[in-house]
C-alpha cells in the first residue's frame, strides 16, 4: 500500500517532525514516503506532485498556519483522484475534530492527539479493510455519520524508533532546522496554550538521545531546536544535556531551547556561563506579561523578579543568544498595561523580542471561555483576537504598528548602537519609540511597500526630522556607524550625503598615511596603501568623539573621524576612528 506523509511547511528551512516520527513507528510493516512542501508553493504544484505517485493514502500534519492551504490540496486532490484517503493529523484538527470532518468532506480519518500509534494501526485496518471502531483517538465516517473514538493514552513513546536517520534527509541537514523532542508535555497548565490540555510529561529514552544527537552533529546538521514546552522541568535531566552537549558539539552547531526561565537555578546558569562554547546555545523564554493579575487568570505562574534575575546572569555570561516573547490581548492587559509589560522585558534587551498576539487556539481554555472577556477573533487560522473588553480594535492597531517596526528595527539587528541612544537618551521609553515610530511608518503607507536596508536608514531619518528631535547630529553619526559596521563591501551609495569631498578625503588620506599611528596599531598592521584606501574604506566626519562613547557612553561634541575598512577577503568590516582637525579645503 503505497503511503504518503506530507505538510506544508512555513518556510523551506523547516523540517516537521511529526511525519517523520509516524513513518519511524510505522516501519517496517508500511514504507511511508514524506513529501513536504512550503506555504510559497502552488497549489498545483502539490496536488501535481502528490497525484502522480500515485497513492492511496495521504495523511496531512496541521497547523494553523497551514490549515488553510492544505484545505485547497485536499479538495483538488478529491477531485482528481477521489479514491485516495485523506487523513488529517496535528494540533490544529486535534480538537473540535468533528467540526473539521464536517467543514471538509473530502476528509476521511482524523488522528487526535499523539499519532503514531493510532496511524499504524489505522493503516493496518485499511489495508485489511477492517473494523475502525477498534483504532482509538480516530474520527471516522460510517454510513454518513461521523465516529469519533476516545484516546486511550496508550503510547509509550521510549519505543518510537529514532525518526532522525533517514537516509534521504541527510543531505539536508545542514541547510534545514532539525527539530528535536526529548519529552512530551507540559506541567504548566496556561490557559492560552494547547500544551495544556495534555496531562503529564514523558521522556524519551536518555541514551538514545545522545546517540541521535551524536548521529545529526556527525552528519552536518547546523541548527538543533528541541521541541520541549519546558526544557529544563527537570534540572538533573537538563543538566545533563547540557553537558553531553558542551562535551560532544561539534563547532558551528546550534541548540535552541524553550526555557522557563524562574525555575532555572543560578548555579545552573553559572556553569553554562563558564563551560559552554559561546554561540552553542539558545533560549527561548515565554514571558508573554508582567501583569500579575493577567497571569494569575491564565494560570500562569511566573516570578517576574527571578526571571529578570536569570535574564540578566546569562546576558553577564555573554555566551547565550536570549529570544523572549510577549502576548498582546491577554485578559485584563489593556494598552497601558501592554505598555508597561513592554517596558519591562525591553529592559532586560534580548537579542530578540518577539512581539506576538494572542492566538483562540481550539481546546484551549481560554478559547472556551472567550465569551467572559468579550473577545471578538478570527473564525479562520490563526484565530488571532481583534478585540476584547479592555483592548479595543484601534488599540490591536496601534500594537501592530510596535511589532512591524520592532522586527525591522530591533530583532534584525541592523542598527542596535543608535537605537540604545533613542529609547535611553531621546524617547521617553522604548514602547514610545516604537510606537511614534511605527504610527508615523504607517501613516506614510510604508507598510504597502518594499524596502531595502537603505530604504530603512532614510525612513528613520525622515522620521527623526519630521519629529524635530533634538541632538540630530549626534543620531546620525551614530546611523552612519550602525550602517558601515554591518557591511561587508563597500556600499556603492549610502544613504546619506558625504560629509567630505573627494580633495578633502584625499588631504585626510594623504595625512593618513603619513601617520598611520593615529589609527592604532591594527590599522598600521593593514599596510594600505593610497589606492588601497579609496578603493576599501569610507571616512566620515562625526560631530561627537565617537571612541569615548563606545567604550563609556558619554557624548562629547568633538569632531571626530570615522573610517571604515571593508575587507573583501574576509567579507567583514573594521571601523577605525580617531580625533583630528578637519582639513582645509
Amino acid at each position: 500500500m503505497n503511503v504518503i506523509c506530507s505538510t506544508l511547511n512555513a518556510k523551506y528551512i523547516h523540517t516537521n517532525l511529526a511525519i517523520r516520527l509516524l513513518k519511524a513507528y510505522a516501519l517496517p510493516e508500511f514504507d511511508i514516503q514524506i513529501k513536504e512542501f512550503t506555504l510559497k508553493d502552488p497549489v498545483f504544484n502539490i496536488v501535481s506532485e502528490l497525484y502522480q505517485q500515485n497513492p492511496a493514502v495521504i495523511g496531512f500534519s496541521c497547523y494553523i498556519w497551514n490549515i488553510e492551504e492544505t484545505i485547497k490540496v485536499i479538495s483538488y486532490l478529491k477531485k482528481v483522484n477521489p479514491s485516495i484517503l485523506i487523513v488529517l493529523g496535528g494540533p490544529e484538527v486535534s480538537y473540535d475534530s468533528l467540526e473539521w470532518m464536517q467543514r471538509i468532506p473530502e476528509v476521511d480519518f482524523i488522528v487526535m492527539g499523539d499519532g503514531e500509534l493510532t496511524f499504524k494501526r489505522l493503516l493496518t485496518e485499511i489495508e485489511k479493510v477492517g473494523d475502525f471502531t477498534c483504532v482509538p483517538g480516530l474520527a471516522f465516517r460510517s454510513d454518513g455519520q461521523v465516529v469519533i473514538n476516545p484516546q486511550t493514552n496508550e503510547l509509550n513513546i521510549k519505543c518510537i524508533p529514532s525518526p532522525y536517520r533517514f537516509e534521504e534527509d541527510i543531505p539536508h541537514l545542514s541547510k534545514r532546522i532539525t527539530y528535536f523532542e526529548t519529552s512530551r508535555g507540559c506541567p504548566f497548565t496556561c490557559q492560552y496554550c494547547q500544551s495544556s490540555i495534555e496531562v503529564g510529561v514523558q521522556y524519551f529514552d536518555r541514551e538514545k538521545v545522545k546517540d541521535d544527537l551524536r548521529f545529526l552533529m556527525a552528519n552536518g546538521a547546523k541548527t538543533i531546536k528541541f521541541l520541549d514546552r519546558t526544557f529544563n522541568i527537570s534540572r538533573s535531566y537538563a543538566m545533563e544535556i547540557f553537558q553531553f552537549l558542551i562535551d560532544e558539539h561539534v563547532p558551528g552547531t546550534v541548540f535552541q531551547f524553550e526555557i522557563t526561565a524562574d525555575i532555572m537555578r543560578p548555579e545552573v546558569i553559572e556553569f553554562l556561563n563558564q563551560e559552554a562554547p559561546k554561540g552553542l546555545f539558545r533560549f527561548e523564554i515565554g514571558v508573554q506579561s508582567t501583569n500579575d493579575q493577567t497571569n494569575e487568570l491564565v494560570k500562569r505562574k511566573q516570578n517576574f523578579s527571578k526571571l529578570t534575575r536569570t535574564v540578566k546572569m546569562i546576558k553577564e555570561g555573554g555566551k547565550i543568544d536570549l529570544h523572549l516573547d510577549l502576548i498582546a490581548g491577554l485578559p485584563l492587559e489593556d494598552y497601558t498595561s501592554f505598555r508597561k509589560s513592554f517596558n519591562d522585558v525591553f529592559e532586560l534587551r534580548p537579542e530578540e523580542l518577539q512581539l506576538g498576539f494572542l492566538k483562540m487556539l481550539r481546546g484551549t481554555g481560554l478559547r472556551l471561555s472567550a465569551a467572559n472577556w468579550d473577545y471578538a477573533f478570527m473564525d479562520y487560522s490563526p484565530y488571532e483576537i481583534l478585540s476584547n473588553n479592555v483592548l479595543p480594535f484601534s488599540d490591536v492597531i496601534k500594537i501592530k504598528q510596535v511589532e512591524d517596526v520592532l522586527e525591522k528595527y530591533w530583532n534584525d539587528h541592523r542598527m542596535d548602537c543608535m537605537i540604545e541612544y533613542l529609547i535611553s537618551k531621546v524617547f521617553v521609553s522604548p514602547f514610545d519609540f516604537f510606537q511614534e515610530f511605527g504610527m508615523f511608518w504607517d501613516k506614510q503607507g510604508w507598510a504597502r511597500i518594499g524596502h531595502q536596508l537603505e530604504d530603512l536608514f532614510r525612513r528613520l531619518d525622515t522620521f527623526l526630522k519630521a519629529n524635530s528631535v533634538k541632538n540630530l547630529d549626534i543620531i546620525t553619526g551614530l546611523m552612519k556607524y550602525d550602517y558601515l559596521k554591518n557591511h561587508k563591501y563597500k556600499p556603492r551609495k549610502p544613504w546619506w550625503e558625504a560629509s567630505l569631498e573627494k580633495k578633502e578625503r584625499g588631504l585626510l588620506y594623504k595625512r593618513i598615511l603619513e601617520q598611520p599611528a593615529i589609527l592604532g596599531q591594527s590599522f598600521m598592521n593593514l599596510q594600505l596603501d593610497e589606492k588601497d584606501l579609496f578603493k576599501y574604506t569610507m571616512i566620515e566626519v562625526l560631530s561627537f568623539d565617537l571612541l569615548l562613547f563606545l567604550e563609556t557612553g558619554k557624548i562629547e561634541k568633538l569632531p571626530s573621524y570615522l573610517l571604515a575598512y571593508f575587507d573583501a577577503a574576509n567579507e567583514k568590516t573594521v571601523i577605525f576612528t580617531f580625533k583630528e582637525e578637519k582639513p582645509a579645503k
